[in-house]
């Protein structure tokens, strides 16, 4: 299976979504790759849209064409692996901070059979927030509605304090290899000063050893 990396540690953005559309042919794969802390919420919205020879267009996709959905950590690890329909959402949650790789593939091994030779994937990722509008759609009043944005407002709150523990966790372990990094140029400088002075004493030694064996001094 090859698989196409075509975008690579999307911007880790809250309350916002990465909407977006791409192309693929028959049994290609393509993934992109989210950076994101431990126990965090990701939903995605997707569209096939199938190519029209007739219409020289992308339309909405044949009957029976769905997508498979499989989504791995840094560490192989697989938290989703699935067959949806031609449009619909799906969810997971991050158990362990790190890339996640999300990859997406036709399930059609003949993309002619369908009509087309290539499609359209429309896809939206949105990380670290849940539906706010579905939840003030079932409200049956303001008070409903009113503690339902009071919810999201909580969850936003503890999704920014999470992803700044994270970044600072980052952060620490960058500036810990920096500092080793450094101790270890700093020491092998040393080393090397260390020789070299070393090795000036010996051809020192030995001028003279060979001076005095001839007799010159």
């Amino acid at each position: 299976m090859e698989v196409y990396i075509f975008l690579s540690l999307f911007s880790f953005c809250l309350s916002m979504s990465s909407a977006f559309y791409f192309h693929v042919a028959e049994r290609q794969e393509k993934c992109i790759i989210e950076d994101i802390p431990s126990n965090t919420w990701i939903s995605g919205i997707y569209k096939i849209e199938q190519w029209d020879i007739k219409h020289q267009d992308f339309l909405d996709s044949a009957k029976g064409l769905g997508l498979f959905v499989t989504v791995t950590t840094h560490n192989d690890e697989v938290l989703l692996s699935r067959l949806y329909g031609s449009q619909g959402a799906f969810t997971f949650t991050s158990y362990s901070p790190g890339e996640h790789i999300i990859c997406l593939k036709s399930n059609s091994t003949n993309l002619i059979s369908f009509g087309g030779s290539k499609l359209r994937i429309h896809l939206g990722i949105r990380v670290g927030e849940h539906d706010l509008h579905a939840a003030i759609a079932q409200a049956k009043d303001k008070v409903n509605k009113v503690s339902s944005r009071l919810e999201h407002l909580t969850e936003e709150i503890e999704q920014i304090i999470k992803e700044q523990n994270y970044q600072r966790e980052r952060e620490e372990n960058f500036r810990m290899i920096s500092e080793d990094t450094n101790s270890n140029v700093l020491w092998w400088a040393l080393a090397q000063m260390l020789l070299l002075i070393l090795v000036g004493i010996f051809q020192m030694k030995s001028l003279k050893d060979f001076f005095i064996a001839k007799k010159l001094v």
